[in-house]
């Protein structure tokens, strides 16, 4: 089968731009195995979070998935596009990666 990922991607002070992505998947694939055969096979440059794979614990690789905050590992691949933007209201760093840890956690201040 096979998906296509709308990705917004860009980096701070850059205007934002949409990529789209095909991806061949089988059944049962998370949209973070789609994005991480992408980076693997075709775009080395796409910036995203992960640590867990597919528990739901981590909570690195929320994003916005057709336009609702959720987990990329637990969201299942699907046949058309799916569109992939990072988190609102948190600063972007690249792509699909956004600040969230907390203020006195970071390592630098952001604008």
């Amino acid at each position: 089968m096979k998906a296509t990922l709308a990705i917004q991607r860009g980096a701070l002070g850059e205007p934002p731009r949409v990529e789209s992505f095909e991806v061949t998947f089988e059944h049962g694939q998370s949209v973070l195995d789609g994005l991480r055969a992408l980076r693997c096979e075709v775009d080395p440059s796409l910036a995203f979070r992960f640590s867990c794979i597919n528990a739901n614990a981590c909570k690195e690789c929320m994003m916005l998935i057709d336009g609702k905050v959720d987990y990329a590992c637990t969201v299942r691949l699907k046949e058309g596009v799916t569109a992939l933007a990072p988190l609102p209201k948190k600063a972007l760093i690249r792509d699909l990666v956004t600040e969230i840890a907390p203020p006195d956690e970071r390592l630098w201040p952001r604008q």
